[in-house]
């Protein structure tokens, strides 16, 4: 869930397309939450650092730095590497294009395993240093498919950690310059990987994401080569399409909150970050205030029953969310420090105003509400309502 941008520009993937031993259309893999921090101090932590991350390399033309401790609500699918496999349950990442594993778990080596001669490196904030070396091994998805690649590869232990490494499904571009004597490298893709051996048909992944309703739980699928089949059926109408790099405007009810501003979806940051002044925009309409205990905008009960929907107008589409799509999830409240009966609004500040490059950053509460693709060969992301989008779990 920490997006890896330098990280994750560390690690290559590169397939071997004599290695790949089944042949289908699409290849789905189920999602599961994990909850692990005790407040939300380290969640909002993590979380503000990484959209600094982007906000600063949409400023400053680069990629930051961003941190890598301290993660501890990740949303993780298993994969196994090597044969015989090890599984590591590597975090979801949309905002980066790479995999590395060994956080908790390392790096099995066996017959598959061989080392290149080229070593990844990056310095994170806060004085955390990433250092592995690439390989190129057999990957597991599930009992039917394995694939050649180059994976990063470290060793670090951290028992609050809930993942062990990095599944990076973003543009390609993510991988430039971290490759220690190879910075002009553009690394490949597991979506393309996938796609150039013929393991999925198209060159794109599917992600669903289900509100949360218990700590730990199945969180949704992940599918590459087609939007999954199964959740098709939870679809109320066809995706629509829109450049990876988005550009949206906000209302709120009938109150613009953003007009024209670009923007991206990162399935690694949990809460909507919106331009310090849109912000401001959404904090007037609703009424809320700031609440010192979560960092998060507090309403009252009554401010609830009249919230109206925040809307979302992205290309030719308008995706909605509803007054509880708006809210932390109450059950959860103690996992933010909150009080059992307060109830917080998930809309944060980018602390930048308009005009700075990133003026919003959609992030796993919305993914939660509207199924997603990540078309690579399109440079493109599509949404769509599922059967979730006006749930009332929150």
């Amino acid at each position: 869930m920490f997006s890896t941008v330098p990280l994750l520009t560390l690690l290559a993937l590169s397939v071997t397309g004599s290695l790949v031993e089944v042949r289908n259309s699409s290849i789905t893999l189920p999602i599961t939450r994990r909850l692990k921090f005790s407040n939300g101090t380290n969640l909002l932590q993590h979380d503000e650092a990484r959209v600094a991350a982007f906000r600063d390399n949409s400023t400053h033309g680069r990629r930051a730095n961003i941190i890598l401790d301290n993660e501890k609500w990740s949303y993780t699918v298993s994969v196994g590497i090597g044969n015989p496999p090890t599984y590591y349950n590597l975090i979801i990442d949309t905002g980066g294009a790479v995999t590395w594993v060994g956080v908790n778990k390392g790096y099995e080596r066996t017959d598959s395993s061989v080392m290149t001669p080229w070593r990844v490196a990056v310095n994170y904030k806060f004085g955390f240093f990433f250092a592995g070396i690439l390989f190129t091994d057999i990957l597991t998805f599930g009992d039917s498919f394995t694939a050649g690649m180059r994976i990063g590869a470290t060793s670090y232990y951290d028992e609050g950690m809930a993942y062990n490494g990095v599944l990076g499904i973003g543009p390609a571009g993510l991988s430039v310059g971290t490759v220690t004597n190879k910075r002009r490298m553009e690394l490949e893709t597991i979506t393309q990987c996938l796609f150039d051996t013929g393991r999925i048909s198209q060159p794109l992944v599917g992600i669903f994401f289900q509100p949360s309703i218990g700590d730990e739980d199945d969180a949704g699928t992940l599918n590459f080569g087609e939007p999954n089949p199964v959740m098709t059926t939870m679809f109320t109408g066809s995706i629509a399409y829109t450049y990876w790099g988005i550009e949206q405007s906000i209302t709120y009810g009938t109150t613009e909150i953003l007009s024209n501003a670009p923007g991206i979806v990162e399935s690694s940051s949990t809460y909507n970050y919106l331009a310090s002044d849109a912000y401001e925009n959404y904090r007037v309409a609703t009424g809320a205030k700031l609440d010192a205990r979560t960092n998060l905008l507090s309403i009252t009960l009554e401010q609830y029953d009249g919230l109206h929907p925040l809307e979302f107008h992205i290309g030719d589409q308008t995706y909605s969310f509803t007054r509880n799509a708006q809210i932390w999830p109450r059950h959860l409240n103690y996992k933010v420090n909150g009080l059992d009966d307060g109830i917080y609004l998930t809309v944060k500040s980018l602390d930048t105003p308009v005009g700075h490059g990133l003026d919003f950053q959609l992030g796993y509460v919305f993914l939660q509400r509207f199924y997603a693709v990540f078309d690579i060969a399109e440079s493109r992301v599509g949404f769509a309502e599922t059967l979730f989008t006006d749930a009332t779990t929150n």
